[in-house]
């Protein structure tokens, strides 16, 4: 049955929602003095939008015209992308993490004619480059250049200019609106990519309206609802939540400081979170930590609560009845050990998304027994990210759900995921060949992905096809869930990377997460050491290689993982190892660490 979507363009779904709900709040941000949300209503978000709108279209902005956001994630960054697709235009978005090369080719490929920039060190980026098309640059946060070129003016400024605007014609931006069809471009999203220049991934209004209103099927959003979004707007995840915020309604609070998350959760009390896996493997590695350095009785009673909790989710999962028993230990539990885990996400939490890269099993398996169950979704920037969710009353641990709406998907001979439907890109910008050979000819998109789907329509990501390793004894290796399984053993894991490609047995690189680390060295010898001297030590290594021991019985024998090198720092997206979406780039990182894999293959003589 096809998904009836009741908008044209994501301006007419935004400004319907405005008129439904006016005075209701719609997106919160933080205080100046950060005491706490400030709140806007949908009115004042939509006067201000149009006011942003107006300004564009006096600087030019016309249909499908592009204006590119360099800018973290934040109250304008939606404000200025309502504006912009308000004006006719279309939002490129930039990772404002990306660098000035990569930025500017982003800025001049997309074709963008402005670019509204979070501060002039951002601005900055476009300093010397050869960019014809882009006539000004408009600043968030700071004054505007008088000498620069492009010339500069502040985001107030172009409101001011846009309220002008709409005073001597009040209907302009709304007339705008009207021409907007749904099979307009409506945002450019550039793929940061594990390997090649990026490319511009073109998404239309019909697709982003569609996920709109097949996320408000899923009872993961609700009009009650408080929502903390501190995910990348520059990505399509982000994105897609918008959209399906702006179609139901909820409140919103806006802020991409990661730094500030765990604290400000205890603030904002929200009751919906999406996120990427990493946030979740902070979450459990602290409260693993936590309870093995909190002393004998502290640690029995943990692993006892988590051993109940999975206990009574295995039931669950295997839709068998949970015996009363079972249902007060898991109350005592609770009341011992996972309220605690429940207080430090804010003490709400009703729904948790993860999505942008694989979960690991065991750790969903954790969060589930602790009674914050992780909803695992999936999706592509090519389909506008949301195309798989596991839902509230339908969960399986372990697959990414079932699909949304009217999506069609099926798998192909050589267990490629394919999809159809009114998500899916019109195309790569540009790129006629690319685009072409990214679908079949029956019009289904090559995701990249390995999967299976169940009786019941529930997919499992196996890896990601150009990902699997082979190895020189011909045997397939699925680094990420390898990866995954080891990130659950050991609590203090930032980042593994399995290398096996080509070789006669895997190895895998490791670097561990500062704070656990430091947690776990606190009492003995290494107790106060700087983090590069606490990962070198031969203590952390027999650490570290214990648990490789334990995954290793996990494991048959070719993907067995013969040796590890603890790495002297974390990846990170400045090093080009992660994507900003925090996807591991394992070319580079193989690059980046070519000599530390080298020595794990010294002289080998060992055989799968």
């Amino acid at each position: 049955m096809s998904l009836e979507v009741p908008y044209r363009s994501i301006p007419d779904m935004f400004l319907q929602r405005v008129s439904a709900t006016p005075d209701r709040n719609a997106f919160g941000h933080p205080a100046p003095d950060d005491s706490g949300p400030v709140w806007l209503t949908w009115a004042q978000v939509g006067q201000r939008a149009k006011a942003i709108a107006a300004g564009l279209r006096g600087l030019g902005i016309d249909h499908e015209d592009r204006v590119a956001i360099v800018a973290n994630t934040r109250l304008e960054w939606v404000i200025a992308d309502l504006g912009i697709m308000c004006a006719g235009g279309a939002t490129t978005t930039v990772y404002p993490t990306t660098d000035p090369e990569d930025t500017t080719f982003i800025i001049a490929d997309s074709g963008s004619k402005v670019v509204i920039a979070e501060n002039p060190a951002q601005a900055a980026k476009l300093a010397g480059a050869s960019l014809p098309e882009v006539t000004h640059v408009v600043l968030i946060d700071g004054p505007a250049d008088p000498e620069a070129t492009p010339p500069q003016l502040t985001l107030a400024d172009l409101e001011v200019q846009g309220t002008l605007a709409l005073e001597r014609e009040p209907d302009l931006i709304d007339r705008v609106v009207q021409e907007i069809t749904p099979d307009r471009l409506a945002t450019l999203i550039y793929t940061s990519g594990t390997t090649g220049r990026p490319k511009g991934v073109e998404l239309l209004h019909a697709g982003w309206c569609w996920e709109g209103v097949a996320q408000a099927d899923l009872d993961i959003l609700r009009p009650t609802d408080l929502q903390y979004l501190w995910l990348p707007l520059s990505h399509s995840f982000g994105k897609t939540l918008l959209c399906g915020v702006i179609h139901v309604g909820l409140p919103t609070y806006v802020d991409g400081r990661l730094d500030k998350l765990v604290d400000l959760l205890g603030v904002v009390r929200p009751t919906l979170m999406c996120g990427a896996p990493r946030i979740f493997e902070k979450v459990y590695n602290r409260a693993v930590t936590a309870a093995q350095t909190g002393g004998a009785a502290k640690a029995k009673i943990f692993a006892w609560a988590v051993r109940t909790g999975k206990r009574k989710v295995a039931r669950e999962q295997a839709g068998q009845p949970v015996s009363a028993g079972l249902r007060i230990s898991y109350a005592v539990a609770h009341k011992l050990v996972f309220s605690k885990l429940q207080a430090r996400l804010g003490g709400r939490i009703r729904v948790l998304v993860s999505g942008s890269a694989p979960l690991s099993k065991e750790i969903a398996a954790f969060f589930a027994a602790a009674g914050l169950p992780i909803f695992e979704g999936y999706g592509l920037t090519e389909t506008s990210a949301g195309n798989f969710v596991n839902r509230p009353g339908r969960l399986k641990i372990g697959t990414v759900g079932q699909c949304l709406g009217d999506l069609e998907c099926k798998i192909d001979s050589d267990g490629e995921i394919l999809l159809r439907g009114a998500p899916v890109m019109r195309g790569y910008h540009n790129l006629p060949e690319e685009t072409a050979a990214a679908f079949t000819p029956d019009g289904f998109f090559r995701t990249g992905d390995i999967g299976t789907l169940d009786a019941d329509g529930f997919l499992t990501i196996t890896d990601r096809k150009k990902d699997l390793v082979k190895t020189s004894g011909g045997k397939y290796v699925a680094p990420s869930a390898i990866e995954g399984m080891f990130k659950a053993l050991c609590p203090y894991t930032a980042q593994a990377v399995v290398i096996g490609q080509a070789r006669n047995y895997c190895t895998m690189l490791v670097s561990l997460d500062p704070d656990g680390i430091t947690s776990w060295a606190a009492g003995g010898p290494l107790a106060g050491r700087p983090y590069a001297e606490i990962v070198a030590s031969p203590q952390v290594r027999a650490m570290v290689e214990g648990y490789v021991a334990q995954l290793n019985t996990r494991l048959n024998r070719w993907e067995t993982i013969k040796k590890v090198t603890v790495l002297p720092r974390e990846l990170t997206v400045e090093d080009g190892e992660l994507t900003p979406s925090m996807k591991i780039k394992r070319n580079v990182v193989e690059a980046n660490f070519a000599a530390e894999i080298e020595k794990m293959y010294e002289g080998t003589l060992a055989q799968l």
